[in-house]
């Protein structure tokens, strides 16, 4: 399968999006492109075509599940593997997550050293690696 390296983030949190930017692109490699808004991740998603997206889950306006639907409804992004970023990793929360569509849930706070390893082994799995 091939190798990820596009990523959209989304997350509303300044300090969240640092610690992640400096974890997904100087630790893990990745290209990445962040979004402060469901609505802007939308809006993103045609242009930047990532492999993967993360969803930060609580969001003011249009919080991560219902951004996930919306994506779903879109052609460009249908297919996109969403993971949830997350403090609520109870496994009936992670449970109702998957449900939902999301192919994973990183728990939050997540550890930047080891963030981009824990993306990685998501993909692979996804890719039946």
């Amino acid at each position: 399968m091939n190798e990820l390296t596009r990523i959209l983030h989304v997350e509303d949190e300044p300090d969240i999006q640092a610690v992640a930017r400096l974890a997904l692109e100087m630790v893990g490699g990745f290209t990445v492109r962040q979004c402060g808004s469901g609505r802007e991740a939308l809006e993103a998603v045609g242009e930047f075509r990532p492999q993967l997206i993360l969803l930060d889950v609580m969001m003011p306006g249009m919080d991560g599940p219902s951004t996930l639907q919306a994506l779903r409804r879109m052609p460009e992004a249908a297919g996109i593997p969403v993971v949830f970023m997350t403090a609520k990793v109870q496994p009936q929360e992670v449970a109702e997550f998957k449900a939902l569509g999301a192919l994973d849930v990183i728990a939050k706070p997540f550890d930047p050293m080891t963030l981009s390893d824990q993306v990685r082994q998501v993909w692979a799995r996804r890719a039946g690696g």
